[in-house]
């Protein structure tokens, strides 16, 4: 009879085993959508979590209509590296060769770092972010969005996440449909320890706020104005992005 449970046991354990080598990409395209609201999916996902590609799509959520994919697919290859997971990402289109994160997993918590790269991480076209709805569906944008990191570790634990390194997304050549302005100019959005930063680099609109980012989501707040002698070429453009108060529009999130 003992031997007997034992059969049984091997036989569930090799099981699971079978399962988790071979458990489809699916899987791992569910989880990401349920964990960003919808907004971001792996759209006709293949082979499996551990290695397997899919189309990222941007979406504005559940119901909406509004989608954006990225050109190409998204390649992924998953394992591991001591006591964390190594995932290792590549998209002709829009990665720097191939994109590392390291995934710490522990007892309720999470630690996740991102390996630097001497240039940049990633470059999406800014018309992907249209997918998102309103009111990028209205500003279709055009330029490049483009990511670096520097030393980033986030942590997760107790409910609530902490940040070390940086994070910045730059906002290159930036144009949009309501502005006959072109290119508006360069911008910076940048993360260190929680807290939001945008920053104008260049350009006829200026753009500037902060933030911060916690357990329950992102709170911001800026302003968007326009050049001297630029006002009424952003007129449009400064009503869609914000409240408008005189020849200042308030950006509000959160």
């Amino acid at each position: 009879m003992k031997l007997q449970r034992w059969a049984w046991a091997g036989a569930a354990l090799g099981a699971l085993t079978a399962l988790l080598a071979f458990a489809p990409a699916s899987w791992l395209a569910a989880e990401l959508a349920s964990a960003t609201g919808q907004h971001l999916l792996l759209s006709d996902a293949r082979g499996s979590v551990w290695n397997g590609s899919a189309v990222l799509v941007l979406t504005g959520g559940p119901g909406s209509r509004d989608a954006a994919a990225l050109p190409g697919r998204l390649h992924w290859t998953l394992g591991w590296q001591g006591l964390s997971m190594h995932l290792k990402a590549r998209q002709d289109c829009c990665i720097n060769g191939d994109l590392e994160l390291l995934i710490k997993p522990g007892w309720r918590k999470l630690e996740l770092s991102v390996i630097d790269k001497p240039d940049w991480q990633a470059r999406w076209p800014a018309a992907w972010l249209s997918g998102l709805g309103t009111p990028w569906n209205t500003l279709q944008l055009g330029g490049a969005l483009r990511m670096q990191t520097r030393d980033l570790r986030l942590r997760w634990a107790a409910q609530s996440w902490s940040q070390d390194g940086e994070l910045s997304l730059d906002l290159l050549g930036l144009s949009s449909r309501v502005s006959t302005l072109s290119p508006l100019g360069n911008y910076r959005f940048s993360l260190r320890a929680g807290a939001l930063q945008l920053s104008t680099q260049e350009g006829d609109l200026q753009l500037q706020g902060v933030g911060v980012l916690g357990a329950n989501g992102a709170s911001f707040r800026g302003e968007a104005s326009a050049a001297p002698g630029r006002e009424a070429a952003l007129d449009n453009l400064l009503n869609i992005i914000g409240l408008r108060q005189g020849a200042r529009s308030i950006i509000s999130i959160g």
